[in-house]
C-alpha cells in the first residue's frame, strides 16, 4: 500500500518515491503526498521529476480498488492511489523500480486546504447535516440538509469572525468504540467515515468544530484569508446550498 504522506504533512510540497506500478489508468507509487480524490476534496495535481531530469505532468489523483492490475504487489479489493498522467505523456519513460520525485501543485493544493477548513467552519455556523460537498481551486460548496432560510451577510460575518480569531487546527484520532457513542460527530450523510480499521480520523477546530474528516487543512483559520458567499440556492425542499469563494 502506498504511504500517504499527506495524512500526517498536509504541508509538505514533494517526496523521493520509488515507482510500484505503471499503467495508463495511472501511476502507483510506493509512498507520496499526492491527495486523492475523496471525501468531496479534488485531487490533487504537480509533476513527477524523472531521474534524466525530464518531468511527466500529473493531472488528478485518485483511489482504485484494483491494484492488481497496475502489476507488481496490491491486494485485491484494497485501495490505491493512482497519479493520472496528462493525456499526452509518454508513460514508456516509467517502469516499476524507477527513482522520482513526487511534487505537489502547491497553490492549488493550499486553495484546496484553506476552502476545506473553511467548510468545516460553516458546518459550525449552521447546525445541520450535510447531504453534499465539493471542495475545489476556486470554490467550495456545501449542501445541508434544512428548510430553513440562510441569510448570505449573516453567514459572511460569522466567517470571518471565526478566521480573525485564529482558532489552532489539528488532527485527533478516537476509536471506533468512541464514534459509536457519540454518533452527533458524523455530520454529512453523504460520507461515512471508515469503519472496522479500529480508529477513526478527526478534524479539530480549537473550541468551534470537531467532526470526522481525512483531507488536508490549514493549521489555523487565519490561514483561511477572506471569504465571500457566492450563492445561497435551494436546490430541493429540503436543501440548501451554500457556495464560497476567496474574496481577493
Amino acid at each position: 500500500m502506498t504511504e500517504e504522506m499527506f495524512r500526517e504533512e498536509p504541508y509538505r510540497r514533494e517526496t523521493a518515491a520509488t515507482v510500484t506500478g505503471v499503467a495508463p489508468e495511472g501511476i502507483r507509487l510506493d509512498r507520496t503526498v499526492f491527495y486523492p480524490r475523496g471525501g468531496g476534496q479534488a485531487g490533487d495535481a504537480g509533476e513527477l521529476l524523472l531521474s534524466d531530469g525530464s518531468t511527466l505532468a500529473i493531472a488528478d489523483t485518485v483511489k482504485s480498488r484494483s491494484p492488481a492490475r497496475l502489476g507488481e504487489g496490491g491486494e485485491e479489493g484494497r485501495s490505491e492511489i493512482l497519479h493520472v498522467p496528462a493525456s499526452d505523456q509518454l508513460l514508456a519513460r516509467l517502469h516499476p523500480g524507477a527513482a522520482v520525485t513526487a511534487r505537489i501543485d502547491w497553490e492549488r493544493r493550499h486553495r484546496h486546504m484553506r476552502f476545506h477548513t473553511a467548510t468545516h467552519l460553516l458546518c459550525a455556523i449552521v447546525p445541520h447535516q450535510t447531504n453534499g460537498c465539493s471542495i475545489t481551486a476556486g470554490y467550495a460548496r456545501l449542501d445541508f440538509d434544512m428548510v430553513e432560510p440562510l441569510e448570505r451577510e449573516a453567514l459572511e460575518r460569522e466567517l470571518a469572525r471565526l478566521v480573525a480569531e485564529a482558532h489552532d487546527v489539528r488532527t485527533v484520532w478516537i476509536t471506533d468504540e468512541e464514534l459509536d457513542a457519540k454518533p452527533e460527530l458524523v455530520r454529512t450523510m453523504s460520507v461515512k467515515p471508515p469503519r472496522g480499521l479500529g480508529r477513526v480520523r478527526l478534524l479539530e477546530i480549537d473550541g468551534v468544530d470537531l467532526q470526522p474528516c481525512g483531507g488536508t487543512h490549514v493549521a489555523n483559520t487565519r490561514e483561511i484569508g477572506a471569504l465571500k458567499v457566492a450563492k445561497i440556492e435551494k436546490k430541493s425542499a429540503r436543501t440548501r446550498r451554500v457556495v464560497l469563494e476567496f474574496a481577493e
